[in-house]
């Protein structure tokens, strides 16, 4: 197991090379704009997961209000609200597991390009970018942690099905607070791939939305269409 992450450690390494001698034939030479690179090309070839996974959440929000009724009403039997709510999935199509997979599937990439990060060879430069003096190292300023923890909140706040619970709403500040915090020690070039992440997931989860309102103001259209004709 070890030699595989091993090579997909180097393989990701190699990827950010390729990328910073890309940015470097534009006349954009920086490892900053190369993890950026890198991150949309992540994106890309993850979308059709990540598509699914942002499909369950969305069919997640829809039958909560029909979940917490279930609860209400089968509180004090487990059993039936066990078989009320596999009923309800079946109605609805719903697969618990359809959110899980994609990212489960996106977790060994994530470790992949952590550890290729963390001990990333810039050359013996000093990779720096924007207010950055190095990317090998973490951020003075600490904005990057900031806006670590940030991405992180708004990306919980906009996927998480029921933040009035209370479980969902401890991890809805917990984790944007814990990523933060560990940002402070992490390289910068580590902490710039997690936040154009979060803002690349954010893209897509608007562009999907967008998407899905066209498609269902379309259909609605034509239905009415037909009912007048």
């Amino acid at each position: 197991m070890a030699g595989i992450t091993d090579l997909f450690v180097e393989f990701v390494q190699k990827a950010i090379e390729l990328c910073y001698q890309a940015s470097a034939a534009v006349g954009f030479a920086n490892y900053g704009f190369a993890i950026i690179l890198f991150t949309l090309m992540i994106k890309l070839i993850m979308y059709p997961l990540t598509k699914k996974q942002i499909q369950s959440t969305k069919a997640m929000q829809e039958i909560q209000p029909r979940l917490k009724e279930l609860q209400e009403r089968y509180k004090n039997d487990k059993q039936r609200l066990q078989e009320e709510t596999l009923k309800l999935y079946k109605e609805t199509g719903f697969n618990p597991l359809a959110g899980c997979l994609p990212l489960l599937a996106q977790m060994p990439v994530l470790m992949g390009v952590f550890f290729a990060l963390k001990g990333f060879n810039y050359g013996g430069s000093l990779p720096s970018f924007l207010w950055l003096p190095s990317l090998a190292e973490p951020d003075p300023y600490y904005i990057m942690p900031v806006l670590s923890g940030l991405t992180t909140f708004a990306q919980s706040y906009y996927t998480m099905p029921d933040t009035s619970s209370g479980q969902n709403r401890m991890m809805l500040y917990f984790m944007p607070l814990f990523i933060g915090y560990i940002s402070l020690q992490f390289a910068s070039g580590l902490v710039l791939y997690w936040v154009t992440t979060n803002i690349l997931q954010g893209a897509q989860q608007f562009w999907q939305a967008r998407g899905d309102k066209q498609a269902a103001a379309g259909a609605g259209q034509k239905s009415a269409s037909k009912r007048r004709s």
